[in-house]
């Protein structure tokens, strides 16, 4: 497949064939019980057999179905190492790549939003893609000024593709959750809903993105590449390169792995306090390792490239400081105290009563991380804890079934399980402590009382999107410039507010 399907019908068709697939392979694996193989050993090969099929059908889709593929690569280390093995290149394909837009379609946009003289505006533009997602392709060139650029073309009919693909996915959903262990699937495929208008729009892409490159710009540790030039459908960046995270999960030494892993995890939590945004689709594709300056590869000069800036949550004070007094609590063995601030926060529902000790042992082996001065994550790790959180005999199980995500939290939880997950696939020794002493408000007992942030949070009546991102660009200065960030004359002329189509 070339292109991105348009016609609902199609795509409809080939997301339908999953749940048949998955029932017949049930009917399947009942006849292999029936002549006497063993339950465990059919269950296992049923598993894998569906994987099979839904990734290589996520893949050939783009849009929403890739999207939720792409959310799920990150859970690959929860699932049983026999079960993960057969598919894990084909989970990191979909962090990497798609089948490309024809050529004719790229330049048709291209012509459409940067006027029919738009290969002036370049000295260099390569065709071929380098790299393809779920709602667009991004192609190497170079401005016309000499800068190398990455120019993200987004795919024609890509939201109503991500909009249909996700509403048919979540009518069978259950049936995926056998997947991933522990994961509620049904949720993350509403929420990857309900964001569909942020990540088409490539104008609050540019904000944010241009907002994290100031303010990293020169970061030792973090760098984002700078915005040169955005209008709809089209965003042009300056290009980095570097080692693809999910290259260094495959080959890469343990020097890169611990490294890769100790910045990413200083990026979750260090981006939120310094630019009041979270960067909310951690899957490997988005992040490149890169080599310190004049080429340096000794670890501390390695550095974190951080692309892709689509999904983000608004958190202007940072992490919600009840994050961090929790964690604190809960590190210290105050299993009252942890127990009253869920129920502030909305984590338990004032219709239900739990039993704060068991609250604290559910909670307790998830936050290991967090105890020592370094841990090293691994897929074993992931699964003793999706296998402890996802059975339901266990009593974490039904405990878990008892507590409640506030809506505030939604986009937060899943990033860091997403980010958790990815550090596994690294197999990552890392010194989280030393991060969320420094960058989670609330984990260090000097600060501020618990409440404050999750109140600002939950309490603040909802917004107009229109209004809500008229205000952000009023207020962040440094945005005005996005869409005039070179002076040239026929730069200037392309500029002016491009035709609907």
């Amino acid at each position: 497949m070339s292109d991105l399907p348009r016609k609902a019908v199609t795509r409809t068709a080939k997301l339908a064939a999953l749940p048949l697939g998955i029932a017949g392979r049930a009917t399947w694996g009942l006849g292999k019980r029936i002549v006497g193989e063993p339950a465990e050993i059919v269950g296992r090969e049923l598993q894998q057999r569906t994987a099979d099929q839904l990734f290589k059908v996520l893949g050939e889709l783009k849009g929403g179905a890739m999207k939720l593929g792409q959310a799920l690569s990150v859970f690959e280390s929860a699932l049983p190492e026999e079960v993960a093995g057969p598919y894990r290149a084909a989970l990191t394909k979909l962090q990497e790549a798609a089948p490309p837009m024809p050529t004719r379609a790229v330049h048709a946009v291209l012509e459409e939003r940067l006027g029919a003289e738009w290969q002036t505006l370049f000295l260099e533009f390569e065709d071929k893609p380098s790299a393809a997602a779920s709602i667009g392709q991004v192609h190497r060139g170079v401005w016309h000024d000499g800068r190398e650029v990455a120019v993200k073309v987004q795919y024609p009919g890509a939201g109503e593709a991500l909009l249909s693909d996700l509403s048919q996915l979540s009518r069978f959903a259950r049936l995926l959750g056998p997947l991933v262990p522990g994961l509620n699937i049904k949720p993350l495929i509403t929420e990857l809903r309900d964001r569909v208008s942020e990540e088409l729009d490539y104008g609050l892409e540019a904000q944010a993105q241009q907002a994290h490159a100031e303010e990293f710009a020169n970061d030792p540790d973090v760098m984002v590449p700078a915005v040169v030039h955005q209008c709809e459908q089209v965003l042009v960046t300056e290009w980095i390169d570097g080692i693809p995270l999910s290259e260094v999960i495959a080959d890469g030494s343990q020097e890169q792995r611990d490294r890769a892993g100790q910045l990413l995890t200083r990026f979750l939590f260090s981006g939120p306090a310094r630019t009041g945004l979270l960067h909310a689709d951690p899957h490997p594709g988005n992040f490149r390792l890169l080599p310190g300056p004049d080429g340096a590869s000794h670890k501390e000069s390695w550095r974190l490239g951080v692309l892709d800036f689509g999904t983000v949550d608004r958190l202007p004070g940072g992490l919600p400081a009840p994050i961090g007094h929790s964690l604190r609590m809960a590190l210290e063995g105050d299993a009252g105290s942890v127990y009253e601030l869920l129920r502030e926060e909305g984590f338990v529902k004032d219709s239900i009563e739990l039993d704060p000790d068991a609250v604290l042992d559910y909670l307790l082996p998830i936050i290991e991380p967090a105890q020592a001065d370094e841990f090293t994550f691994t897929r074993g790790w992931m699964r003793s804890q999706a296998a402890r959180i996802g059975d339901p005999r266990s009593p974490a199980y039904q405990l878990g079934k008892r507590l409640n995500l506030p809506p505030s939290y939604l986009l937060i939880h899943r990033v860091t399980l997403s980010t958790i997950g990815v550090l596994c696939q690294l197999g990552a020794t890392v010194r989280m402590r030393d991060e969320l002493e420094e960058w989670l408000p609330g984990f260090l007992a000097a600060e501020e009382p618990a409440g404050g942030q999750a109140e600002r949070q939950t309490e603040e009546p909802a917004e107009d999107p229109a209004e809500e991102q008229a205000e952000e660009q009023a207020e962040v200065p440094e945005q005005e410039p996005v869409k005039d960030l070179v002076k040239d004359p026929a730069v200037e002329r392309v500029e002016e507010p491009a035709v609907e189509a």
